[in-house]
């Protein structure tokens, strides 16, 4: 595992400090839907990911955000988000981080989180805990909903589809100390498994957006489910992560949120 780790920190902060060296740079930027962007920095670091992945394993598999990524049926696969908090970067906000998970034969082994802007690294390998900067992590131990932090996202057909978050977030709003949405959905997540978040949850996010902090927050001590309190897969419609100890509170307030016409 050491190698795989070793390696996967190595790239994501190559290509995390790329990002961040041209974050003041006037970029272009594409429109994938009404407000779904993408600019050249998105491609250009998965570029240079998935080229020095194909150098070193040319065998893998890879899933990547911007591109068609590979299938030779590999019992390893990488899943990359390049560049998670496109807008942020786009607009010069600096929040924005690199993801890398690897899986092996459907199980999620090694994550990855790095934020160019702060330097931090954070690290899970399954069954050995999650660590910032080589320090590990844990979440917190806040039993209180009503105490709590939490963090969201919408999704970027939030104006045409009214599966839109905004009922989940108006509810939930009443109910805890405070909602931020950093846009950065795996970042939120690394906040989750360090403490600084008790909770989070988001619709139809994408393999890439989940996969390292689905490993993060849970090799942290916390739990991952859909927002009913379902088994989360990376299919999965929407995700939930806490610290646990929150975790049926914030799902009793989604499914009260549910039936309310």
């Amino acid at each position: 595992m050491n190698e795989y780790r070793d390696f996967t920190i190595d790239i994501a902060r190559e290509a995390g400090n790329f990002l961040k060296e041209r974050l003041s740079d006037e970029h272009t930027i594409n429109y994938k839907g009404v407000i779904d962007i993408v600019t050249e920095i998105d491609q250009m670091s998965e570029d240079m990911l998935i080229s020095r992945i194909n150098k070193k394993f040319p065998r893998h598999d890879i899933l990547a955000e911007e591109s068609t990524g590979t299938d030779m049926g590999s019992e390893f696969r990488w899943i990359i988000d390049p560049l998670d908090g496109t807008t942020n970067y786009a607009h010069g906000y600096p929040v924005f981080c690199v993801s890398i998970a690897l899986e092996q034969e459907n199980q999620i082994i090694l994550g990855v989180i790095y934020n160019p802007v702060t330097g931090e690294m954070f690290v899970a390998e399954k069954g050995s805990g999650a660590s910032l900067n080589g320090k590990r992590i844990s979440v917190s131990n806040n039993f209180d909903l009503s105490r709590s932090l939490l963090a969201t996202g919408f999704p970027y057909d939030i104006r045409e589809n009214p599966d839109n978050n905004l009922n989940n977030f108006n509810e939930m709003a009443t109910k805890v100390q405070a909602i931020r949405r950093a846009g950065s959905a795996v970042l939120d997540l690394a906040y989750v498994a360090a403490g600084r978040f008790d909770g989070f949850w988001e619709l139809r996010l994408k393999p890439w957006d989940t996969a390292a902090g689905w490993l993060m927050v849970k090799e942290a001590g916390g739990t991952v489910t859909d927002i009913f309190g379902e088994d989360y897969c990376l299919k999965s419609p929407h995700i939930l992560a806490s610290n646990g100890k929150i975790h049926d509170k914030m799902i009793n307030v989604f499914r009260a949120c549910a039936c309310k016409p």
